[in-house]
């Protein structure tokens, strides 16, 4: 937030020095110059936001906001069309399916993507490689006049972007900074203002390759390592999790349950970020920004409350959070920043490929440029909805159904996650639990965050572990083997010397789901503050010498159920697909 009156960044809905009310930046909108043929960014506090800058002329609203069309997506709209050369002198942007030529909107049925001859759009662009130059020579004639018309745009919102970023800096050690790099125009924009606003090119940068990240996004990373040397740059992968595999054993990801981004992105970084800084409190500068999405919209400029954070010991600072489309582009163009070429594509954004929150024209893009790719991905979500009995699986899957898919109906893991215990009937407050292995060393482990450990204390016959609470050493669970006929694996837990038994039960549930259910999925190593949490050699280890017993790990504010996996593979009985 940005008091107005100090002229300052404040850490709340107030400003701290003058109490004054905390504002979000001036919301602005696209103008169009007929004379120039170019969008003008204005303010709706602009008096004078229907005068070009350029040219003086009146301007008319055109769009919220826009991004620039590169004659590589030109070439692919007149393939679409069939208007081969019909664009190379236009001026052309987009916003969505629509496409703006000349100040004119085109709309794009996404039918048209649908239902156009890949095969044949992609000879063409091969075909007409040689003609890129030309289109190239007048796209920059275009964008000079944009920059030309945008100039006092560009410095307000990179002024103020560097105010943000030195107030939020303040209070911490050049040591404790980080960018987090993700090979997107956003995060290529965050990198270059942080580093220019801090005067220090040796930033801890990290990038997290999710392994299905687009070619051009590696090109790039590649590119930017090479001109950026005195940068500490750091990859994140997560390189004991085949993504195929994991889709064959919990399901492919859907869009609201992508536990794909905590297995092999926040998950990974964590781990980077635990080898580096410990138990150090970091801000990370990220390219977050609230005009991408809904959910994002709800998010704040600068976060400092950890319970709001994937990663718990991180803030995270987001300078061009107010930032639209429009404003990125008109940075990177003005500073001529290298950037992924899939945006030239016709890409509007570059996370993992195959992502479910991409769009059909992301798709459509993806089958032109990634032929290989997207023929296996297509033939996998086949496979994967003939085995969850789907009667019209090529229909689920070409129409986007599987994106909105939910739980674990018809998948074989699902049982895992179902906590099927007894009620002992010798013992009160003892459970009889089955599990879906032995239980050895790794089961015991997981009641690290309860307490200390005794073996001694237990009976040694019954083979009984005794937890102690770590403050009074007062014994407050018991643990043992079981032989149960109906269970080929059981454990008997019993809750000693406790007054709020029902909590005490309910977190252990949530440690006997984990051992069933844990597909190292890294979510947990992101949830420990302390670095307590690794997941290594196929292993989910506690490490007891640094967990502080916070019990974040088997709290449902933090994971829900106690295991992300219960959420993803939990059985819905009536499943909406849309």
């Amino acid at each position: 937030m940005w008091c107005k009156v100090c002229n300052r960044l404040t850490y709340g809905n107030y400003c701290e020095l003058c109490g004054a009310k905390a504002e979000e930046e001036t919301p602005s909108e696209v103008r169009w110059c007929p004379d120039c043929n170019a969008p003008v960014l204005k303010t709706l506090d602009d008096d004078r936001r229907d005068i070009c800058p350029v040219c003086g002329g009146k301007t008319a609203y055109l769009v919220a906001d826009l991004r620039p069309v590169f004659p590589q997506e030109k070439f692919l709209i007149e393939a679409l069309l069939g208007k081969q050369s019909a664009f190379k002198d236009k001026s052309v942007w987009a916003c969505n399916n629509r496409y703006y030529i000349d100040g004119k909107a085109k709309a794009i049925p996404l039918k048209t993507f649908r239902t156009a001859d890949v095969s044949a759009i992609a000879e063409e662009l091969k075909e007409r490689v040689s003609e890129l130059e030309s289109y190239q020579e007048a796209f920059e004639k275009q964008i000079q006049v944009f920059l030309s018309a945008n100039q006092e745009r560009l410095h307000a919102i990179v002024d103020e972007a560097f105010q943000f970023i030195q107030s939020a800096a303040e209070r911490y050690e050049t040591e404790q900074l980080m960018i987090s790099f993700s090979g997107g125009k956003d995060s290529t924009v965050t990198q270059d203002l942080a580093v220019r606003a801090l005067s220090n090119p040796s930033l801890v940068h990290v990038f997290g390759n999710t392994t299905l990240e687009f070619p051009m996004t590696l090109d790039y990373v590649s590119r930017f390592r090479k001109r950026n040397p005195k940068a500490i740059f750091k990859v994140a992968q997560n390189k004991e999790q085949d993504f195929y595999s994991v889709c064959r054993d919990i399901g492919p990801p859907a869009r609201m349950m992508r536990w794909c981004c905590s297995m092999f992105k926040t998950g990974p970084i964590t781990r980077v970020i635990n080898n580096l800084y410990r138990d150090e409190r970091i801000l990370t500068f990220y390219g977050i920004r609230a005009h991408e999405s809904v959910s994002r919209s709800k998010y704040q400029r600068l976060t400092e409350n950890s319970e709001a954070m994937k990663i718990q010991k991180q803030s995270v600072a987001s300078p061009v959070f107010f930032w639209k489309d429009i404003d990125v582009w008109l940075y990177i163009l003005n500073e001529r920043l290298d950037f992924n070429d899939a945006y030239r594509l016709g890409y509007d954004r570059v996370g993992c490929w195959c992502c479910p929150n991409n769009h059909f024209r992301a798709q459509f893009l993806s089958r032109v440029y990634m032929p290989e790719q997207s023929e296996k991905w297509r033939d996998f979500l086949i496979g994967f909805a003939r085995q969850i009995g789907k009667p019209d699986p090529e229909t689920y899957v070409d129409d986007g159904k599987w994106k909105a898919r939910q739980g674990g109906n018809g998948i074989a893991a699902a049982e895992d996650i179902k906590i099927k215990f007894t009620n002992c009937t010798s013992e009160e407050y003892a459970k009889i639990y089955q599990l879906n292995k032995p239980p050895d060393d790794s089961f015991l482990n997981l009641f690290v965050p309860f307490g200390k450990l005794s073996k001694e204390l237990g009976r040694k016959l019954l083979d009984e572990t005794i937890v102690l609470d770590a403050r009074s050493n007062v014994p407050i669970l018991s643990i043992q083997p079981f032989q149960k006929s109906e269970y080929e694996h059981a454990v008997k837990i019993k809750i000693l010397n406790v007054a709020n038994y029902e909590t005490v039960q309910r977190m252990v549930s949530y440690q006997v789901r984990k051992f069933n259910a844990c597909r190292k999925c890294l979510k947990c190593e992101s949830v420990c503050k302390f670095g307590a949490i690794s997941i290594a050699n196929g292993a989910y280890k506690i490490h007891e010498s640094r967990c502080r017993r916070c019990k974040a790990c088997m709290s449902a504010k933090y994971l829900d159920g106690g295991c992300l996996m219960d959420r993803y593979l939990k059985t819905v009985k009536t499943p909406r697909e849309e």
